[in-house]
């Protein structure tokens, strides 16, 4: 059977080929994320790629202990000079890169050198949850915000604090047409970067910082919406750098304004069914979609350690900035960190939730499956979500809890969980809290504007 997996791989890699071959690609980026949530790469020439396909590219498994400013850590699995793995590059999402001329791109699955998945593989642990939840006959839908700051590439890094960042590409009002206007050429040649790269969009506009702008994804499966995070954040990159632009996803750009979110919409599927609409739960939820998000809201302090897995990410995580930094949930509320979206009456797929206090220095693969890991583990254990917030919990006469203002902070709280332990299995859930610890560690004693300076361009 894998003899036979091969030779079909082989075949279809001989026709990729020929059609990049016929489009002048020379080569093909080929990348894996890593548990800092930077991704990385290694890049075949195009002439390559079918025997890529059959027997992978060598890499150290040393990454997943590297660090947001590359210094290298360890874990009981991982770590040290030694091992070598294999990335296989997956065909079914080989993208010519519209913004760059001559090169593809392919997100990775990474095996050992005896053909067994690698078991620190974040995109096989999304693969995994993905799988748990179609064993239980649900189908998850996801799909992932990109907000970043335009700034000229050339142009100093933020410094100061309050008021406009200096070094953003402008300073349009939030929201505003006039932003849009002023970045037009640049914001068309992303559409039609993202339109040839055959990514559906849904939106793209101004946010609230100088500078600062959001694109929404269409929702996909929990892999493929993490893989379209990963392109769409390089083809934002890449665009941008065309035009003499530097694109900064980091969390915060500038201390003391709002920062990047990484935002993951999800909704539940069964038999073709969405379970967030026509039920008898809260303002419509099935049973399930409300055990599902109750297990989510209850993991939110663990989640953290995943989905704001950076030093810098409590710098966004502060009340009244619609980032969600109480442990909270309530319909349409952008102060909640866990948001429900009813949607139109008429558009029975629109019905949502968001978790809304994830940045943009997670790792999306990560991110995804351990929601849906804490998701199922409110469904096992029959979770009821608790009475939902309206308003601005900071300013409620007894607001509910407030999610970890530290990464120390949510560490403990992933450490301690026994949900994304089972999940993520030992090797993987010991290397992502060895790195989150050694970050700690890195940043210990450093001023708001240090940790933003050293990671505000690092994603």
């Amino acid at each position: 059977m894998v003899t036979e997996q091969r030779d079909l791989a082989r075949a279809r890699a001989r026709q990729e080929v020929g059609r990049l071959i016929a489009a002048g690609v020379r080569g093909t980026a080929v990348t894996w994320v890593d548990n800092a949530g930077l991704t990385r790469v290694k890049a075949v020439p195009t002439d390559r790629l079918e025997q890529v396909v059959s027997r992978g590219v060598g890499m150290s498994p040393v990454f997943d202990v590297f660090l947001v400013d590359d210094s290298i850590t360890d874990s009981r699995h991982v770590g040290g000079p030694d091992g070598d793995l294999r990335l296989f590059p997956d065909l079914s999402r080989l993208t010519p890169l519209a913004a760059q001329p001559g090169w593809a791109w392919a997100p990775a699955d990474r095996y050992d050198q005896q053909g067994a998945p690698h078991p620190v593989c974040q995109r096989w642990f999304a693969h995994r949850m993905t799988e748990r939840a179609r064993r239980r006959g649900l189908e998850v839908r996801a799909g992932f915000e990109t907000e970043w700051v335009v700034m000229p590439a050339d142009g100093p890094a933020p410094g100061g604090t309050g008021g406009p960042a200096p070094g953003t590409a402008d300073t349009g009002p939030a929201y505003g047409m006039a932003r849009l206007v002023a970045h037009s050429d640049y914001l068309a040649a992303l559409l039609d970067a993202l339109h040839a790269q055959h990514v559906p969009v849904l939106q793209l506009h101004p946010e609230y910082a100088p500078g600062q702008f959001e694109i929404s994804a269409a929702p996909a499966g929990p892999v493929e919406a993490a893989d379209t995070a990963v392109l769409v954040r390089e083809t934002v990159r890449g665009v941008s750098a065309r035009h003499r632009l530097a694109a900064v996803f980091g969390p915060v750009v500038e201390p003391g304004q709002l920062g990047n979110g990484g935002h993951l919409h999800l909704s539940l599927r069964q038999q073709d069914r969405n379970l967030c609409r026509g039920g008898d739960g809260p303002f419509g939820m099935t049973a399930t979609c409300e055990a599902f998000l109750a297990g989510v809201l209850r993991e939110l302090p663990a989640l953290l350690a995943v989905g704001a897995p950076s030093p810098a990410s409590y710098l966004r995580l502060v009340p009244s900035r619609w980032a969600g930094a109480y442990r909270c949930w309530g319909l349409e509320n952008r102060e909640a960190a866990l948001r429900f979206i009813c949607g139109p009456a008429d558009d029975p797929d629109a019905a949502n939730a968001e978790v809304k206090c994830f940045d943009a220095a997670a790792n999306p693969y990560l991110a995804v499956g351990a929601v849906i890991a804490a998701g199922l583990a409110g469904i096992d254990a029959g979770l009821r979500l608790p009475p939902p917030v309206a308003g601005d919990p900071a300013r409620a006469d007894e607001p509910p809890p407030r999610l970890p203002e530290s990464l120390e902070e949510s560490v403990r709280h992933f450490e301690e969980s026994a949900v994304l332990r089972e999940a993520l299995g030992e090797p993987l859930w010991e290397s992502v809290a060895a790195v989150r610890r050694a970050e700690c560690a890195l940043f210990a004693g450093a001023t708001p504007q240090e940790i933003a300076a050293a990671t505000r361009r690092r994603y």
